[in-house]
């Protein structure tokens, strides 16, 4: 569960960092980050499930991974 927990942490990290600085990007990274806006709440609705019941589903550490790669990308490209 700790390794769930570490990825949530660098992904919401990530994530906040991302969201101070994406109004300075192009319209194609502001597109691309308005579809991952919509995976974030869904995973974050999925982690807190996962943490209350303290059993995450595939689905949601697949997403989690996703999402952080997406993050990263978008990151960098800032």
């Amino acid at each position: 569960m700790t390794d769930f927990k570490d990825l949530i942490d660098e992904i919401k990290q990530t994530h906040d960092e991302v969201k101070l600085k994406i109004h300075l990007g192009s319209k194609e990274l502001q597109d691309e980050w308005s579809e991952l806006e919509k995976k974030w709440d869904d995973f974050e609705s999925k982690a807190k499930l996962g943490e209350s019941a303290d059993n995450v589903g595939e689905a949601a550490s697949l997403l989690g991974e996703e999402l952080a790669s997406a993050f990263k990308k978008i990151k960098s490209a800032l």
